[in-house]
């Protein structure tokens, strides 16, 4: 049985797709496809969203930013371990995060 989580986006790395503070659904899985976005452990950092572009013959995966000018991703790094994807997204929580949005906006309006 498939089990699922929510995850939030931080960064600049994968806009215009996603937006920092963008909450995820996303299904923990041990398989992904090419063009799926998912959650990857990259060294020495915090997980983070990437797009798989393809498998690597010695069985890693080649993961992308949609950002060029932000964050890391297989050009800095190479290839990302199979073990290391840890989830796929599914679909944005696009109410949450309008909520989410709206917050940030109202605080910022008040008075100190």
């Amino acid at each position: 049985m498939a089990r699922f989580g929510i995850a939030t986006v931080r960064g600049r790395s994968m806009q215009p797709t996603l937006w920092d503070g963008d909450r995820l659904v996303v299904r923990y899985v041990d398989h992904a496809r090419p063009g799926d976005l998912v959650l990857v452990r990259l060294p020495h950092r915090p997980l983070s969203v990437k797009r798989l572009v393809r498998r690597e013959p010695e069985g890693g995966w080649w993961v992308e930013r949609d950002n060029p000018h932000e964050g890391v991703d297989s050009w800095q790094i190479g290839a990302v371990p199979a073990g290391d994807l840890v989830a796929v997204v599914v679909t944005r929580l696009r109410v949450l995060n309008s909520v989410a949005r709206w917050r940030r906006r109202t605080r910022a309006r008040r008075p100190a």
